[in-house]
């Protein structure tokens, strides 16, 4: 029986939700994370076995840090993912910026999961990192990142689970990213092509360590399977920019100093 946290899991057709009640049935402890009370006591109803709920917007830089401290306390976890995503202006949702002038798309899905992750101690076992296959149309200059498109954002996120992966295995921490692939969600709409239940095995699998996941760490995943860096093809070929170590020790670094949060050393 494993703890998880997941965030950006209050919506009852999204899949943190989903995912969340598919662990659940699974025998493990899960908890929950809405941006207010109102949906936090949604998610409740909806999702009866979760253990409890924490309730933290994303969008501010203080209630993410109280969201850290709140999960230290609560820890140790075996696995956290990092689930929660504002669609942007892609898919019609406006983008403002919050309090502290950051973009709220920038803080909810680029600055948010490299706050918690930083500050989280002692780390979980495992760390899930969700993206999108849109990161291939991501920016990989990193300019004007806290402008970034939602694609900007999901490419952030594969970049970010590589360099953890990388700083935290002498941890014994485990750290991957995966692609739900395009399923009918609130952002995938209803006629979505993609198989929805691979994408919550997917989850499943990265939040269990278990099955063919078990051990693997910096790798990215689609509908179960693993898709390395080493081998041939377009997607390889990606997959390898995106292990570009500058590249991610640039993105680490540049977000470091807009958060005024240090990274695990």
């Amino acid at each position: 029986m494993a703890r998880i946290f997941i965030t950006g899991s209050s919506d009852n057709i999204g899949l943190g939700m989903r995912s969340a009640q598919a662990l659940i049935k699974r025998g493990h402890d899960v908890y929950l994370h809405s941006r207010n009370s109102q949906r936090a006591q949604d998610a409740r109803t909806a999702c009866p076995g979760a253990k409890d709920v924490f309730v933290a917007d994303l969008a501010s830089m203080k209630e993410i840090k109280a969201l850290a401290k709140q999960l230290n306390q609560t820890g140790p976890w075996d696995a956290i993912v990092h689930n929660a995503a504002h669609p942007g202006p892609m898919f019609g949702v406006a983008n403002p910026k919050n309090e502290e002038g950051i973009s709220i798309l920038f803080i909810i899905n680029t600055l948010a999961p490299y706050i918690l992750t930083s500050l989280i101690n002692p780390p979980p076992k495992r760390y899930v990192f969700v993206s999108s296959g849109m990161h291939k149309g991501g920016d990989p200059s990193l300019r004007n990142i806290q402008e970034c498109s939602y694609s900007d954002s999901k490419l952030h996120n594969v970049l970010l689970s590589f360099w953890f992966a990388r700083h935290l295995a002498n941890k014994g921490v485990l750290s991957n990213a995966m692609s739900p692939g395009w399923v009918a969600t609130k952002i995938g709409g209803s006629s979505a092509p993609d198989n929805i239940d691979a994408a919550i095995d997917t989850y499943v699998l990265l939040a269990e360590g278990s099955g063919v996941a078990e051990g693997e760490t910096g790798k990215y995943w689609y509908q179960t399977q693993a898709r390395s860096s080493s081998g041939s093809g377009h997607e390889t070929s990606y997959l390898k920019a995106l292990d570009d170590e500058a590249l991610q020790d640039q993105l680490i670094q540049t977000l470091e100093k807009i958060s005024g949060v240090k990274p695990p050393e």
